[in-house]
């Protein structure tokens, strides 16, 4: 990418004269769609951020939830696409670098990761090159650097062949008087840069970030992608505690998305300030790189830091203590934002301007029309067993068998429930955790279909007992240039914003990626959530114990639309009607009280691949269930916002729910079968059967 000409008018205007080939870089990137939002931004004042428990909302590398007066948590998520695209593994790897030391920036320790990945079909041998390249990369960042991958999604839709996503979230834990934010404290401290080397990787990585990708963009893209260090990651994560240990620290920036210049210039802005900075300072590892090449360069593992001039030397000690290169190079000062090369100054331009100062984008917007009914004939044992070894409702422990989910010794439910337990003995509560988005729902409807993914992300923390606290959220996009796609995102953005809002959940921050399109065409709009809860109650798992009945808690939509059913035997339908913001609050309460019931056995969600679905994952070798329902409708539906319940007192369950329908399903058994009545019709499979259906990915993989 070059600076567009309306751009460099504007720049040019404010500066008065041509920017020098420096400047024009640091624009190009700084002004990109990936670090401006120029085509979101607009749209994003429709979510609410504020809550009593909102200590940094967004705007900073992380947001902070207060547990009480004394613990904050952080939670950040961040998209690392286009990389992942052209070099599967280290594209992810360093998306998790990323969003960790976005964390260490708060004055965090990371304590659990959240991945959530789409790829196009499962079938394509593409496909599963990516994923295999994803997993693997996400794995071995992960387990090295000692984070816990504790939840997450993995989905499949045709439309991310040619360009899949990857979202990675992140928690963080600290103490309230270890607080840092990114906003530079005073004039004449000086910034330091401390990790990894600067090299010539990951040039221009946020503009390449602001592209549609080519057909040949494995190859002609690669020297756009970053590769990661998790070793030093590591090291970088305990230098940071240290750092915080001795109160060192002012402020601080990860460098990310364009490189120091953005890290460095974002930080004074903020601040209301400019910086003086020697880029001849900057410890390289290449020779002979020229000054934009060092401000852009996105080489990992680097962070930039505030800190007053009498702590340097000691800052500087505890860099050489873990084996980390550090730089002194310049420092905050009153004024414009100035970079000197060889004696030479190469940028001098207001901070505010280069990090504000991106004009906004108006673009047209069309919405999808809705569908009406279509339903297909189709056999029902055909379609039972398609629905449950669909990819997108299959098994995913292929995925997450190869992270280590336990290290840091906080994880109580692992992945594979409905959301991660992480115990927080500091409050004295514990942390219910989840994240993802089903591309099905938001390709039938974007707003309704964005309206349930909140609702289920925050049903999937209540059955674990947990009530919801905040979420972020990574919205990814096509080419926000053509109306019918830009029409797509901003239906998300507005269904995620009306029910985190009916639901008193504040979006606290998140990030954007749009320009997923390839020559494939664009990604269906995917508004993927992490969401926090906290849980002080019981927290009952998903498998059944065989010691009580069968009630589904919750209202159906009554409809198929963007249904793993309908995915697989054809046909459309409108997207189930949701309920409203005050129906959706009340079904989340209602959820959570039930969960924590002494009468509660177990309690899963039904969301993808719907009762259907639910029901396989809840029975085991040794417990069955025998069920009843209406119709296939009934059997399908994915309205969210609905849990089965195993309970030992059905009169109890319903005083629980009051107005929450209650619909009596059947009991459980002793035989290890699900027996399900569908109208006149009936099916059976053993747990067994039923387990090697949803073995899909490793079928395949292994």
């Amino acid at each position: 990418m070059t600076l567009p000409d309306a751009d460099r008018d504007l720049v040019v205007a404010e500066l008065g004269r041509d920017p020098t080939p420096a400047e024009a870089v640091l624009f190009e990137n700084l002004w990109s769609e990936h670090c401006a939002y120029r085509s979101s931004r607009p749209l994003l004042s429709a979510f609410d951020s504020e809550g009593d428990q909102v200590v940094i909302g967004p705007g900073d590398d992380a947001a902070v939830v207060a547990l009480d007066d004394d613990t904050y948590i952080t939670l950040g998520i961040e998209s690392h696409n286009h990389p992942s695209y052209v070099d599967p593994y280290d594209g992810a790897a360093t998306g998790v670098g990323g969003i960790v030391r976005d964390t260490l920036s708060m004055g965090a320790y990371p304590i659990a990761l959240a991945d959530s990945l789409y790829f196009g079909d499962f079938d394509r041998e593409h496909s599963r090159y990516l994923l295999d390249g994803v997993v693997e990369g996400i794995a071995d960042y992960g387990n090295a650097i000692g984070v816990p991958t504790v939840t997450g999604a993995t989905s499949f839709h045709e439309d991310y062949e040619g360009n899949p996503l990857v979202n990675v979230a992140c928690v963080g834990l600290l103490s309230a008087d270890r607080l840092v934010t990114a906003e530079a404290q005073e004039a004449g401290n000086k910034l330091v840069l401390i990790g990894n080397s600067t090299g010539r990787d990951g040039l221009g990585g946020a503009s390449f970030a602001s592209e549609d990708l080519a057909e040949d963009a494995e190859t002609e893209d690669r020297p756009a992608v970053q590769v990661g260090d998790p070793y030093t990651e590591k090291l970088l994560i305990e230098c940071n505690e240290a750092l915080l240990d001795e109160d060192l620290v002012e402020s601080a920036r990860d460098l990310g998305a364009a490189g120091l210049g953005g890290a460095s210039s974002e930080l004074v802005a903020k601040g209301g300030f400019g910086a003086q900075i020697d880029l001849n300072e900057v410890h390289q590892r290449e020779p002979n790189m020229n000054a934009f090449e060092i401000l852009l360069s996105e080489s990992q593992e680097r962070m930039c830091y505030e800190v007053t001039p009498e702590n340097v030397e000691r800052v500087q000690e505890l860099a050489d203590k873990f084996d980390l290169g550090s730089a002194v190079i310049g420092e905050v000062a009153d004024g414009n934002y100035v970079c000197t090369f060889d004696g030479e100054t190469v940028v001098d331009v207001p901070p505010e301007f280069l990090a504000e100062g991106a004009p906004m984008n108006d673009l047209d917007a069309t919405e999808p029309e809705p569908a009406e009914r279509d339903l297909p004939e189709a056999d029902l044992e055909d379609a039972f067993e398609a629905v449950v070894a669909d990819p997108n409702t299959a098994s995913k422990r292929w995925v997450y068998r190869q992270y280590d989910h336990e290290v840091g010794l906080r994880t109580a439910v692992r992945p594979g429930d409905d959301a991660a337990i992480l115990d927080i003995p500091e409050a004295d509560t514990k942390l219910a955790f989840t994240a993802g988005a089903d591309p099905n729902w938001t390709s039938a409807a974007p707003y309704e279909g964005s309206r349930a993914v909140a609702f289920e992300n925050a049903t999937n923390l209540a059955a674990k007992g947990a009530t919801p606290l905040a979420t972020v959220d990574c919205l990814n996009g096509g080419n926000p240039e053509k109306p019918d796609v830009y029409g797509g995102f901003k239906g998300i953005v507005d269904g995620l914003a009306d029910m985190c809002s009916a639901l008193s959940v504040p979006v606290v921050g998140g990030n954007v990626s749009l320009y997923n399109d390839s020559v494939s065409g664009p990604i269906p709009p995917t508004p993927t959530l992490a969401m926090v809860g906290t849980a002080d109650g019981r927290t009952p798992g998903l498998s059944l114990s065989g010691d009580g009945d069968l009630f589904v808690v919750g209202t159906a939509g009554d409809a198929l639309g963007g249904s793993t059913y309908l995915e697989n035997v054809g046909g459309d339908d409108a997207f189930p009607e949701l309920p409203d913001a005050e129906d959706a609050a009340t079904a989340v309460e209602t959820i959570r009280t039930v969960a924590a019931d002494e009468s509660t056995l177990a309690v899963h969600d039904v969301g993808h691949g719907g009762l259907a679905v639910a029901l396989a994952e809840m029975v085991t070798d040794d417990v069955g269930a025998d069920v009843a329902v209406e119709d296939v409708i009934s059997l399908f539906d994915e309205t969210p916002g609905r849990v089965v319940v195993e309970t030992t007192d059905a009169d109890a369950l319903r005083d629980l729910a009051g107005d929450v329908p209650v619909v009596e399903l059947g009991t459980t058994t002793d035989d290890g079968t699900l027996t399900l009545s569908v109208g006149d019709e009936e099916l059976a499979y053993e747990a067994g059967t039923i387990a090697d259906l949803r073995d899909v990915l490793t079928r395949e993989l292994d």
